[in-house]
């Protein structure tokens, strides 16, 4: 039994989907005070003063909090069906065909959110592990459910899957986060190559 784990933006895609999501379901109050809200941190994160994390979740406490849940998951299925197949990396895709068709395991591990990424998944016959965004009385909080997956992609992929069971374990992944995951890996996929 084999396990093929990947990484879903930049990795599976040409760009990062989830800024993408953001854009689109920002409401026109939010993209005005974008700038002086979210622009310093970002100024920080390009300068590599703060995580890829840290932003994350400063931009996904702007964007939803007190939104209406329902209103945002239709926003999601329809960015999912819309948007989706355009930005992905028709090797990638092969790749994870290959990896069905041998029978493996394969897994997308990503820290954009579940209410696009299900859909997409569901779609291609894929597992899942990724933020779900938390919600109270039908209002999204602007917190993550079980905390950010992105630092925490190994803790998320042990606690679901017994990796001693799998004879081989692939990972496939683009980022400083990716790389605890593809320490997880017999066969190790960084920006496209194959490294040691």
């Amino acid at each position: 039994m084999e396990l093929a784990l990947f990484d879903f933006d930049h990795t599976i895609t040409v760009c990062d989907t989830y800024s993408r999501f953001l854009r689109r379901v920002a409401t026109p109050e939010q993209r005005a005070q974008a700038w002086w809200r979210i622009g310093p941190w970002m100024l920080a994160y390009r300068l590599k003063l703060i995580s890829a994390g840290c932003i994350r979740r400063r931009v996904t406490a702007q964007v939803f909090s007190g939104r209406h849940a329902g209103e945002v998951a239709q926003m999601a299925q329809d960015y999912a069906r819309e948007h989706l197949p355009g930005m992905m990396r028709p090797e990638m895709l092969e790749q994870i065909r290959w990896h069905k068709a041998q029978g493996h395991t394969v897994a997308v591990v990503s820290a954009s959110i579940d209410l696009y990424l299900q859909r997409w998944c569901d779609q291609q016959g894929l597992e899942l592990i990724c933020n779900r965004l938390e919600a109270d009385a039908g209002r999204l909080t602007g917190r993550y459910a079980d905390g950010d997956c992105g630092p925490h992609k190994v803790a998320r992929i042990r606690r679901r899957y017994d990796l001693s069971r799998y004879l081989r374990i692939h990972a496939y992944g683009d980022s400083v986060e990716d790389r605890p995951m593809l320490a997880l890996a017999h066969e190790r996929w960084y920006r496209g190559k194959l490294v040691s």
